[in-house]
C-alpha cells in the first residue's frame, strides 16, 4: 500500500510540474545551415526583481548553451551540474563534450529524480544547443522524465502549441543563422504579452567555424584557450534585430 500511495503522490507531482512548465515563458530553438538559434521571452514576476540578473540563457562551455521553461531555480541546479561536467570531460579528454554526450548527462540526472525517493522530479523543459567537430551544430529538447530528441527546431513553454505551428510554416533546412534570428523573434512576437525590447528577449547563437577558425580551435585547445562557437547575444545586439 505504501508503494502504491508513493507511486500515486510522484504522479500527481509530476502532473504538477508538467503543468508549471506548461504555463512557463516561451523558449524556441532554430538550428541553421550555419549555427543555431535559441531564444526566449525574459519576464520578472515582480517589477522590484532586478531583470539584469534574471539568465535564461546559459553558457554551459565554449561550445555548448542551453535555455529553458519552467522553474528558474531547478534550471540553475542543472546548469551547475552541466558545468559540471563539462569541465570534468575537459580535464580528461583535453576537449568539451559533444553536445549529445552533455545531453545525455543532463537527461540522465533528470530521469534518476524522477526515480528517486525523496526528491521531486526538475520542473523544467530544456533546449541545448551546441556544435561539435563529430556532429556539427545540433539541437536537443530535454523534458522533466529525462528523455531527449534532436529537433531541428522545437519550443517549449506556455505558446509552445502556436510556437511549434508558426515554425513549421516557416522553416527550410537551407535558412541561415540571420534569418532563424529573425523567425525566432517573428515566433515569440506571435504570443507575446507586452513589448518585446531587448530587457525582455534574450538570444543565444551557435556558430559553425570555419576552416581556419577549426584550426586556431585546435591550437586554442591545446593551449587551453578554445574559441567559443556559443554566445549569448548583448542588449545591443537584440535592439538592433528587434528594430529590422
Amino acid at each position: 500500500m505504501a508503494s502504491a500511495d508513493g507511486g500515486a503522490y510522484r504522479q500527481a507531482e509530476s502532473l504538477f510540474m508538467q503543468i508549471d512548465i506548461s504555463q512557463g515563458t516561451t523558449s524556441l530553438g532554430i538550428k541553421a545551415s550555419n549555427g543555431i538559434v535559441i531564444a526566449t521571452e525574459k519576464k520578472s514576476s515582480s517589477i522590484l526583481i532586478d531583470d539584469s540578473m534574471l539568465d535564461k540563457v546559459a553558457v554551459i562551455c565554449p561550445n555548448i548553451g542551453i535555455v529553458y521553461s519552467g522553474m528558474g531555480p531547478d534550471f540553475r541546479v542543472l546548469v551547475n551540474r552541466a558545468r559540471k561536467s563539462a569541465q570534468a570531460y575537459w580535464k580528461i579528454y583535453g576537449e568539451y563534450p559533444p553536445t549529445r554526450v552533455l545531453t545525455q548527462e543532463i537527461a540522465t540526472v533528470m530521469q534518476e529524480a524522477t526515480q528517486s525517493g525523496g526528491v521531486r522530479p526538475y520542473g523544467v523543459s530544456l533546449l541545448v544547443a551546441g556544435w561539435d567537430i563529430n556532429r556539427g551544430p545540433t539541437l536537443y529538447q530535454v523534458d522533466p522524465s529525462g528523455s531527449f530528441w534532436a529537433w531541428k527546431a522545437s519550443s517549449i513553454g506556455k505558446n509552445m502549441v502556436n510556437a511549434k505551428t508558426f515554425l513549421e510554416k516557416r522553416y527550410n533546412d537551407d535558412i541561415s543563422l540571420e534569418d532563424a534570428i529573425h523567425t525566432a523573434l517573428l515566433t515569440l512576437k506571435e504570443g507575446f504579452e507586452g513589448q518585446m525590447t531587448e530587457k525582455t528577449i534574450e538570444i543565444g547563437v551557435v556558430t559553425v567555424p570555419t576552416p581556419a577558425e577549426l584550426e586556431a580551435q585546435r591550437v586554442g585547445a591545446e593551449t587551453g584557450r578554445p574559441k567559443p562557437t556559443f554566445r549569448k547575444l548583448s542588449e545591443e545586439e537584440v535592439r538592433d534585430y528587434l528594430a529590422l
